[in-house]
């Protein structure tokens, strides 16, 4: 038997190793600390070169990020948005935020992100827009979902809140559809302590986007709103943080890649009982390690999860889908979610952040193995 540890191993960790003190300080010091400052251009600019965007328009958070795509695109009332029923619930409530209807399709057989040909299933003369989310940093099939949109002529809003940097057709997911949506909250690949940014190619969208996130107040004309928008703005403040996380993303994402190549390599011995997949549709991110438990395992996942606290290994289930859950009751079709539930029910997510050592994985692969014996 491993020697159980007595401090615990956290499923995620902030880093604050570079410049994010000095450029705080520096936004104190200069007394821009709200949603006016030099931080928020400088974030805003470099994000949308990162992300092979033109423009980037920073917000408060991801959920703010989603519902301000869904308002610059006129989306509301009488319209329905197509997005998957595994995700976190944030993705749907932006829909019904905007007033418009979630229309909820299942997972794909081989990969937890939504079905393409599912998702042309659900398309009806009411549909407005697609949300694919490239959920737990894995690119969703994005060559499909752009046809199929193109073919019904719908919007793409991309939600890519855990998916900074992660590749989808030689291309930064969040770049390829009408808008991608990011969130900066704290557990997520670079955190602002509370964040999110929307990014998109086109000029008109861009400034749509800083109207309606800046209360609806006309450009030209202060104190003067041509209509009702939101305050959805990011402060000096955060933007900071922002600006310093981003210029570490690249380290980031190496130690956190090679992390996930630890797991995959120590997970192989355990295959009669446990699984993992790889978005088979570009390059992802490792934001959570994901492992599923198989339904043959006489482990079963919820008892894997309690068992492995005993370890003082800190994880915790894989999202449940959305359509199984009470607030949405009203969402439910007449359709299968087999995949869905099959991978809300016996997904668990893994610590991988970049505090976390050789040793750490190693151990967490052995309490596992142990858990399982």
């Amino acid at each position: 038997m491993i020697k159980k540890r007595k401090d615990l191993i956290p499923i995620s960790n902030i880093i604050f190793q570079g410049n994010e003190v000095d450029y705080v300080r520096d936004a104190v010091e200069s007394n821009w600390v709200s949603s006016i400052g030099p931080y928020i251009d400088k974030f805003e600019i470099d994000f949308a070169a990162t992300m092979d965007c033109s423009f980037a328009v920073s917000v408060n958070n991801g959920t703010s990020a989603l519902l301000l795509a869904l308002k610059a695109l006129d989306i509301g009332p009488g319209d329905e948005v197509i997005a998957p029923s595994f995700t976190f619930a944030a993705t749907v409530n932006a829909i019904i935020y905007a007033g418009a209807t979630p229309v909820l399709v299942d997972s794909m057989e081989d990969h937890w992100n939504l079905d393409p040909v599912k998702v042309e299933n659900a398309v009806t003369s009411s549909t407005k827009a697609i949300i694919p989310v490239h959920l737990y940093g894995h690119p969703c099939d994005m060559a499909s979902i752009l046809l199929i949109a193109t073919k019904y002529d719908l919007f793409v809003v991309e939600d890519a809140a855990e998916a900074h940097n992660a590749v989808s057709l030689g291309k930064k997911v969040g770049s390829l559809g009408t808008i991608g949506c990011f969130s900066f909250y704290g557990n997520k690949i670079l955190t602002t302590g509370e964040g999110g940014m929307c990014v998109t190619q086109d000029v008109a969208l861009n400034d749509r986007l800083r109207t309606l996130r800046d209360h609806g107040m006309n450009k030209n004309r202060r104190y003067w709103h041509d209509e009702v928008g939101f305050n959805f703005r990011m402060t000096n403040l955060n933007a900071a943080l922002g600006v310093a996380q981003l210029e570490q993303l690249p380290g980031f994402l190496q130690r956190r890649k090679h992390l996930s190549n630890l797991y995959d390599q120590g997970f192989t011995s355990l295959s009669e009982s446990v699984y993992t997949k790889t978005s088979p549709f570009g390059d992802p991110v490792h934001w959570l390690y994901c492992l599923f438990v198989k339904e043959s395992c006489h482990i079963k996942r919820d008892d894997l999860i309690t068992k492995l606290k005993e370890y003082n290994v800190d994880v915790r289930p894989a999202f449940h889908p959305v359509h199984a859950m009470p607030p949405y009751k009203k969402l439910r079709r007449s359709v299968s979610m087999k995949n869905s539930e099959i991978f809300g029910s016996y997904g668990i997510n893994l610590p991988i952040n970049p505090t976390l050592t050789m040793e750490d994985v190693q151990y967490i692969i052995e309490a596992i193995g142990e858990i399982l014996k």
